[in-house]
């Protein structure tokens, strides 16, 4: 589970365009903390921090708790925004929290003991549809990541979100986990092209048939056969014409 991390900032009593222009030429960063059912807060962040915190990873998963001199505040990260040429951090929108409150937060997928997946030691590839999922969790049960243990899987298999084990408090933003398919593990495309093959013949051989050739498909012996046969002809025919020119 996430840490609750300490975060100093300062107050700022100036809000606008002109404003945060003037705060981001002083290194920090403008921020507000919204929500709880109070009147929204303008703060000032270091920018240094900030930058550090949001590639740190796990950003908008993580609980902090603002100290802005005169009072604290929890809060999670809602929204951020950055500059579209430089990349460098604009602003962030932090959202209150307390004991009590459910929050829907997007967490990353690991993938666990791919060594102990049969369909993966015999080629198999692990095919990850969904990198992050979204879950609702109380504040102090926000997982820094959701596990997905890849033991006893076969190639053909399909982890379904309704498969997936959760911590404690924890549960899948989802109507039908049946249908939220994370990851499957698929066959490489040789391997799918020669079980194809062979449940092919397989049910040929159920049903007492034999798989002619495809048209164009004969055999190399088959080929040379036929020109064979054909030179032959062709032999007799030009003896024929000789014969009748004596």
């Amino acid at each position: 589970m996430s840490a609750t991390k300490p975060l100093k900032a300062e107050a700022r009593e100036k809000a606008g365009k002109g404003a945060a222009r003037a705060l981001r030429r002083q290194g920090k960063i403008p921020a507000v903390i919204y929500g709880g059912k109070k009147p929204p807060v303008s703060i000032a962040l270091d920018g240094h921090e900030a930058f550090k915190l949001l590639h740190a990873g796990g950003f908008k998963t993580t609980i902090f708790e603002i100290d802005t001199g005169g009072a604290k505040e929890r809060v999670i990260p809602r929204d951020y925004q950055r500059d579209v040429v430089t990349d460098t951090l604009l602003h962030v929108d932090f959202f209150r929290v307390t004991k009590s409150s459910i929050v829907d937060v997007e967490v990353p997928v690991h993938f666990l003991n791919d060594e102990a997946a049969p369909g993966i030691k015999r080629g198999g590839v692990l095919n990850v549809v969904l990198h992050t999922v979204h879950v609702e969790a109380g504040i102090d049960d926000i997982p820094s990541a959701i596990e997905v243990d890849l033991t006893g899987l076969e190639i053909g298999d399909i982890v379904h979100a309704s498969s997936v084990k959760l911590p404690q408090g924890v549960a899948f933003k989802a109507e039908n986990l049946e249908e939220l398919t994370i990851a499957t593990i698929a066959a490489p495309t040789v391997v799918a092209e020669e079980v194809a093959e062979e449940q092919a013949e397989a049910a040929a051989e159920n049903r007492g048939e034999t798989i002619e050739p495809e048209e164009g498909a004969e055999s190399e012996g088959e080929t040379a056969a036929d020109e064979a046969d054909a030179k032959q002809d062709e032999d007799k025919k030009s003896e024929s014409r000789k014969s009748q020119d004596d």
